[in-house]
């Protein structure tokens, strides 16, 4: 019967390495180094961005909302968290300010 499948036999007990405990710490060590940085600080780095672009919404800011409308902002109320901004001469819609997603250089309305 062993013609095609090769006889498989026990390791001895001599083989393993007593070390196991210190190397599973360091690789844990390395497993956090790493996801530190490639997840966590990028996506620390873009909130604090985030937080930054809403605090400098101001009237007249062109903006691009993260559902895809262009618009100005025509009021900024401080005490809520949100903003109106006029799409068209006729419409205005009211939203959070943390629904903005960019803010856009002046005249960008004008070109769409």
């Amino acid at each position: 019967m062993s013609l095609f499948i090769s006889d498989a036999y026990a390791q001895t007990a001599g083989g393993q390495s007593q070390g196991g405990g210190f190397e599973m710490l360091i690789m844990l060590g390395v497993f956090g180094l790493i996801f530190y940085f490639l997840l966590y600080r990028p996506q620390a780095k873009r909130v604090k961005e985030h937080k930054n672009l809403i605090a400098s919404l101001g009237k007249g800011d062109e903006v691009l909302t993260q559902g895809g409308l262009v618009g100005r902002i025509t009021k900024v109320a401080d005490d809520k968290d949100f903003v109106e901004i006029a799409l068209n001469d006729e419409t205005h819609i009211v939203i959070q300010k943390s629904s903005v997603s960019a803010v856009l250089p002046k005249g960008t309305m004008k070109s769409i």
